[in-house]
């Protein structure tokens, strides 16, 4: 069994997040600049069993596409390419970085850190990750 790895994509900063090798646990990996993301995923799952990748869905409230996707979608197109045999799905990504933020004052984060961008990135990625995992118990 491989990990499943999830990624928060921003135009900038991309959170990562992965579970145990037996996919019981989430966790945060790291925050890579938007440009270097690619190249990172496809190392990272040369180096570690993945069995599959989660992209969180921009959407607006209204449930249409946000302007986000403009960026996503190439960024997809490439990973698809590289990885042809990953199984890729999306997942809804609304309120991830509120309950990032949301987390980061419940466990007591100092101001300075939780303005940490790349911090709320990788926990927002978590959160895709936990919330994918709650769905498909």
């Amino acid at each position: 069994m491989g990990r499943i790895l999830a990624i928060d994509y921003g135009r900038k900063r991309v959170g990562l997040a992965v579970t145990d090798p037996l996919q019981l646990i989430p966790g945060g990996l790291c925050t890579v600049a938007a440009h270097e993301a690619l190249d990172y995923v496809v190392k990272y799952c040369q180096k570690e069993k993945v069995d599959r990748i989660l992209l969180g869905l921009p959407k607006q409230m209204d449930y249409t596409a946000s302007e986000s996707m403009q960026y996503i979608e190439p960024f997809l197109t490439a990973l698809k390419r590289k990885l042809p045999e990953m199984n890729i799905e999306w997942v809804d990504e609304r309120f991830t970085s509120v309950l990032a933020h949301k987390a980061m004052l419940d466990g007591g984060l100092k101001k300075k850190d939780r303005q940490n961008k790349a911090l709320v990135d990788e926990i927002s990625a978590v959160i895709i990750l936990q919330t994918w995992m709650e769905s498909n118990r």
